[in-house]
């Protein structure tokens, strides 16, 4: 058998125990924050049908499915003249069924349809999990990556606006990112297209504006070009992306209803938000289709990164199932960019919680049963405790416990046994204490 040289698809990655601690911290302090704020946590399949998951996410969402061939020998059912005709979208529909979901927000939607009976609403729920998509590899941009969502369902009240954008506010705080968190409407960018007298071009205008980041302005003129918008529709699409205030807008959309709804709804949010991190953004597009109303994007101010978090309110996405008309509303966290963020930040180093407290060594093989149950002892006293196991003569003890981030060293021998005192280091301060069993137990508490 020939040997395989290890190696990872491209736009995935494995993690170092040290680095899922630091993700865990992550995962935590945005769950801290979202449960201070009544969010609850549920799970869903890694995969869904695929015709729960095509048609959300607009065209070019559907591109970057991941599909899923189906179990056995799938083309044993395709008919001659599909398999001949060679038409990808055809034979796709006789080879797989399912595929690996793109993000938290549909399967939601899927989810509350189904359960519906059994949740309370206004139901409050947030997922942390991996998702998929076929994106070119970059940095910062991965195929498969780590999302933290949190939703409201059956939140017809802006106040739950208010509520996201506080919870955007306080996770980065608690994180210690500086960020920029800009919003817009769905609204506003509708009215756009009815004051440039292109209504039917929505979905490729919201596409244009919402890769402006990657093109600069002139590619997102050539863009509305190639999609055969006039001169004149252009110039008026520019002048309203380069609003600088809401209050810009408000003579533009005098005479268009769902404009004006649009500022009403931001200067809603407004009023009850006073922070200097966030602004209003009117290229804000946000690519998805199914955004009806208050669109976020979060970016870190002190590295050069894309957005790390985003949302937004979409009002009927719950009636694609066949269920109620039921509003929804949430954001997103990008669990791998903030990793990123933070590691170029250094902003982990006094803010992990170290997983094992203490190390415990044996000098002598003779002494491990003895040792052992010194460790059983501070383990029932709830103190994280590991036995080093490795060759005791071989002083790698510490190295160890330095690579592992454990605090404190406790090396037994005879003497220790034999007089109950033992010797305890704090291996950062390099603090060595001599203490009875009791008494470091107690200390360690």
């Amino acid at each position: 058998m020939s040997k395989v040289k290890p190696s990872l698809p491209k736009g995935t990655r494995d993690f170092l125990p040290n680095e899922v601690m630091q993700r865990k911290y992550i995962f935590n302090t945005i769950r801290n924050v979202l449960e201070h704020y009544g969010f609850s946590e549920i799970e869903t399949p890694a995969f869904e049908r695929l015709e729960t998951l095509k048609g959300k996410y607009g065209e070019e969402g559907d591109r970057l499915l991941f599909k899923i061939l189906n179990n056995g020998d799938f083309l044993s059912k395709v008919s001659d003249e599909i398999y001949q005709e060679k038409n990808s979208n055809k034979l796709l529909k006789e080879i797989s069924e399912k595929g690996l979901r793109y993000d938290l927000t549909v399967p939601l939607a899927r989810y509350v349809v189904q359960h519906q009976g059994d949740l309370v609403f206004p139901f409050k729920r947030y997922h942390v999990a991996p998702v998929w998509r076929a994106d070119r590899p970059q940095r910062g941009r991965y195929q498969e990556f780590y999302q933290f969502d949190a939703d409201i369902i059956s939140a017809d009240s802006l106040i739950n606006d208010v509520e996201l954008t506080q919870i955007l506010i306080d996770v980065y705080k608690a994180l210690g990112i500086n960020v920029t968190i800009k919003i817009n409407n769905r609204k506003i960018l509708e009215a756009l297209s009815i004051y440039a007298d292109a209504k039917d071009n929505l979905s490729s205008i919201t596409i244009a504006i919402d890769k402006l980041d990657k093109v600069g302005m002139d590619g997102v003129i050539l863009e509305l070009k190639n999609n055969e918008l006039s001169d004149e529709q252009i110039t008026k699409i520019t002048q309203v992306l380069s609003a600088k205030s809401i209050t810009d807008l408000i003579p533009l959309f005098n005479e268009i209803e769902v404009g004006k709804k649009g500022i009403e709804e931001l200067q809603f949010i407004f009023n009850k938000i006073k922070s200097d991190n966030l602004i209003f953004d009117a290229t804000l597009a946000r690519g998805l289709s199914y955004y009806t109303g208050t669109i976020w994007e979060v970016t870190a101010n002190d590295v050069q990164m894309g957005s790390i978090s985003g949302g937004g309110r979409y009002d009927n996405l719950t009636e694609m199932f066949g269920g109620q008309n039921m509003s929804g509303i949430g954001i997103s966290f990008g669990v791998e960019r903030i990793y990123d963020v933070m590691q170029e930040l250094n902003l982990f180093s006094s803010k992990i919680n170290k997983g094992v407290k203490v190390l415990v060594v044996a000098r002598d093989e003779k002494l491990i049963d003895t040792c052992y149950d010194i460790v059983l002892k501070m383990r029932e006293a709830k103190i994280a405790c590991e036995f080093f196991t490795g060759n005791v003569k071989k002083q790698k003890q510490m190295p160890y416990a330095i690579a592992k981030n454990i605090e404190y060293i406790m090396e037994i021998g005879e003497d220790e046994i034999t007089n109950n005192i033992y010797r305890i280091k704090n291996i950062e301060s390099r603090e060595e204490q001599k203490l009875s069993l009791t008494e470091i137990i107690e200390n360690l508490k």
